[in-house]
């Protein structure tokens, strides 16, 4: 619990700075920011992902994103994915942009924490292009959580299963998320390597440092 708390009071950190530069130092504090997402989403059954849904995950996507201000509300935000390599380890993180500009009428601000469950491999390369909208790209719905009944095979074979902080998803609801695209720059600064998300994720050319190792091992721990 103490861990948890000091993962979420780092990751609230990174609020004022969702468009900072890409500096290695940028870099571990979203690392810690979503390892804090994802250990506050599954320390409750009633948010908690179900083990039969991990279990099924090939690739793992955890995103933070802002919504203000006043008039023209933009959501920026950050986000890391980790996929599954053949012999059942994990990648390290590689960085991913989150955005979408939202036109109308919006007061104060908001942050939208998402866990994207991705299930198949089709899904996961469309990652690497310039932009990825879950449920216009893949069929995206939202996932059954721990405390819910069991899920039926339809919510189970979606492309990716999607949960968020937000209140009013169902089971099964078809969601549309924003955009998100390959942080190139921050990968290449984070790892001082000249390769791209591909193979960061499923190559061993990288290799993990202490700040990403907490990261993979709790991923590791709760897909068993």
């Amino acid at each position: 619990m103490k861990r948890l708390l000091l993962l979420l009071a780092l990751g609230a950190m990174l609020v004022p700075a969702v468009h900072a530069s890409n500096t290695r130092a940028d870099g571990a504090r979203r690392v810690i920011s979503c390892e804090a997402i994802l250990r506050n989403m599954m320390a409750s059954p009633a948010t908690a992902i179900p083990a039969d849904v991990l279990h099924r995950a090939k690739a793992i996507v955890i995103v933070n994103q802002f919504q203000g201000a006043f008039l023209f509300g933009i959501k920026g935000g950050y986000g890391v994915v980790l996929a599954k390599k053949p012999n059942g380890s994990w990648s390290v993180p590689a960085f991913l942009n989150a955005s979408e500009l939202s036109l109308g009428l919006q007061l104060g601000g908001k942050s939208i924490e998402t866990v994207f469950i991705i299930t198949d491999d089709a899904s996961i390369r469309l990652l690497f292009g310039n932009r990825v909208n879950f449920g216009v790209d893949a069929k995206a719905v939202a996932g059954p959580r721990a405390a819910e009944a069991d899920s039926s095979s339809d919510i189970l074979s979606a492309s990716v299963l999607v949960y968020q902080n937000a209140s009013g998803l169902y089971a099964g609801a078809t969601v549309k998320t924003g955009f998100l695209s390959p942080n190139d720059e921050g990968n290449h600064i984070f790892y001082s390597t000249i390769y791209s998300m591909p193979e960061i994720i499923f190559s061993d050319m990288v290799q993990p440092n202490s700040d990403v190792t907490p990261l993979m091992d709790y991923v590791t721990q709760i897909t068993r």
